[in-house]
């Protein structure tokens, strides 16, 4: 591992404490990066989206689905978890905290702005950082890729409808062209981006000139991780230090969501007898977010300050301890599943 994936949690936290640090002295900075909008979504963020995933997109190659016709099972897993169980869970989680479980401990237009984030979070399977966790799973990299590169064409067209359909559980409007503007612009747009020059660059010079390209381009992808954690955190500054207990109350939910999609994605993969190093990737995207988008697309819908935005922040804030926790758990369970 590189040093950034080494010490990835060590990062973002210093990310998160810079980032609240900042909202609270110089929030006139970040009002002004608020007003650079186009379409109800804000440019900034979207550079950082940018230069976040599109080393990620350059790797996707329609051609390695040629390839899923020989391990179909855990493809098929993935996509059971991902679009039939996990937008479903997270929603019924959502609504039945903040409607119900902590009723009366937030406003009920807050409460709702949080089952909104939440959703967003639970229909944007993990796109970037799953490859981290399957490398440090020993996952079959060939497969992951696989797995995430069906998966992000699926999102291309499903994010949307299954967005808007489980916002309509909540009592916010749903302004669909902004959501589809947001997909087009955080999804298709990197990807087709990603399909263009992974095509150029196999003409020229091969899956060489790809990795030779993608490791070049890794440290932008980190900066603007790093930087949109910062934005991010201060953006959501005030509320962070004077609600901290909203910020516990929405992680309750999503740490059930995360460790409860993972029980079930990772106890079918052992009922199906999936080898290790395809079922603990399998397990991982369904687990992990693509919260990159979710962030974005909550900011475009519902504004920097939204309690919707919120509740994606703190998806970001328990994405990686949880993860490395599960990574822990999946290694040492290794033994459970048959050799590759």
């Amino acid at each position: 591992m590189g040093l950034f994936e080494r010490y990835l949690s060590l990062w973002v936290a210093l990310a998160i404490a810079a980032g609240v640090g900042l909202g609270l002295l110089a929030p006139g900075v970040f009002e002004a990066v608020s007003r650079f909008e186009w379409a109800q979504v804000n440019l900034v963020v979207a550079a950082l989206i940018w230069l976040m995933i599109y080393p990620m997109m350059l790797k996707v190659e329609p051609s390695c689905l040629k390839d899923v016709g020989k391990k179909p099972r855990g493809l098929a897993l993935t996509l059971l978890v991902n679009w039939l169980i996990k937008p479903f869970t997270m929603a019924a989680l959502g609504v039945l905290f903040f409607e119900y479980v902590f009723a009366g401990l937030v406003p009920a237009e807050d409460a709702q702005q949080y089952i909104a984030g939440m959703i967003l979070l639970g229909v944007a399977p993990c796109t970037a950082m799953v490859f981290v966790w399957s490398h440090l799973t020993g996952g079959d990299a060939n497969y992951t890729l696989v797995q995430v590169s069906v998966n992000d064409l699926i999102l291309v067209f499903a994010f949307a409808p299954i967005a808007g359909l489980l916002l309509g559980v909540t009592d916010l409007a749903v302004p669909w062209e902004t959501l589809l503007a947001s997909v087009a612009i955080f999804v298709v747009i990197p990807l087709g981006a990603g399909l263009l020059t992974n095509a150029r660059l196999m003409k020229t010079g091969g899956a060489e000139a790809i990795e030779r390209l993608s490791s070049a381009l890794k440290p932008t992808s980190v900066v603007g991780l790093l930087l949109t954690v910062v934005l991010l955190f201060g953006f959501q500054a005030q509320t962070i230090i004077e609600q901290p207990g909203r910020v516990v109350l929405i992680a309750i939910p999503l740490l059930l969501q995360s460790y409860g999609i993972f029980a079930i994605a990772y106890g079918l993969a052992r009922a199906l007898k999936l080898p290790f190093d395809v079922a603990a990737p399998a397990a991982m995207i369904g687990t992990s977010n693509f919260f990159e988008l979710a962030v974005a697309v909550a900011i475009s819908l519902f504004g920097l300050a939204s309690g919707a935005a919120l509740a994606t922040v703190v998806g970001v804030l328990i994405e990686v301890p949880v993860m490395l926790s599960l990574v822990a758990f999946a290694n040492r369970t290794k033994h459970w599943f048959p050799p590759h």
